[in-house]
């Protein structure tokens, strides 16, 4: 069973456009992928990790990466077991700079010059990646990979917005499933009515727009 497919069978893909959720841009949206209910799910999290440890080996390079980076707060449990995997450091990014201590925004050790692989759950226009890019390069390193489970693109719908931003910042995005291959399932399998299809390309042609 493919990424799209379990992510439609365990309910993470939800469409509610009478009572909308809210995303973390502040738009309101009449669907939510809750990629964070996966951790749940052994079999699942297992293939997850798997095919980020595969990208990391064969399209970045094991070599190009010194640390492993989870994004607060989604991406820390997957940059947790990728750099078990992988036998690499991790530290984790906040969103915003801790009022408090050290009011530091990276958390672990990170040196001067390390390259970091940033981790997350979910990328949707690219702009809170692109304030953990920030956060990690004002402690010193740099970031210029980061892996994400899905990602809000489709080709359908004309929306490629965060690999395009993420690009132009010098970051290339390696997801593992988008809103095509979850649509592509959803026709084959039925699991989601046309109503709700057409919900839900309407809603990411607007935000191509």
């Amino acid at each position: 069973m493919n990424l799209a497919q379990q992510l439609l069978q365990t309910h993470s893909v939800q469409i509610r456009p009478q009572e909308p959720f809210r995303l973390t841009s502040g738009r309101l949206s009449p669907v939510y992928v809750d990629v964070r209910r996966l951790i749940s799910f052994l079999q699942i999290r297992t293939e997850i990790i798997d095919s980020f440890a595969q990208i990391a080996r064969e399209r970045i390079g094991l070599s190009q990466i010194d640390v492993i980076a989870g994004g607060e707060t989604a991406g820390i449990a997957y940059a947790a077991l990728l750099a078990e995997r992988l036998q690499k450091p991790m530290i984790y990014v906040r969103k915003e700079p801790k009022g408090y201590g050290k009011s530091s925004q990276i958390e672990g050790v990170l040196e001067p010059g390390q390259r970091v692989l940033l981790v997350e759950d979910l990328v949707t226009d690219g702009g809170s990646k692109l304030n953990f890019q920030r956060g990690i390069e004002s402690a010193g390193g740099t970031v210029h990979h980061c892996l994400c489970v899905f990602e809000y693109f489709s080709e359908e719908a004309g929306l490629h917005r965060a690999r395009d931003t993420l690009r132009e910042h010098g970051i290339e995005l390696h997801s593992l499933v988008t809103w095509d291959d979850v649509l592509s399932v959803a026709r084959a399998d039925k699991t989601l009515s046309d109503d709700e299809i057409a919900v839900v390309v309407r809603f990411l042609a607007e935000l191509a727009a």
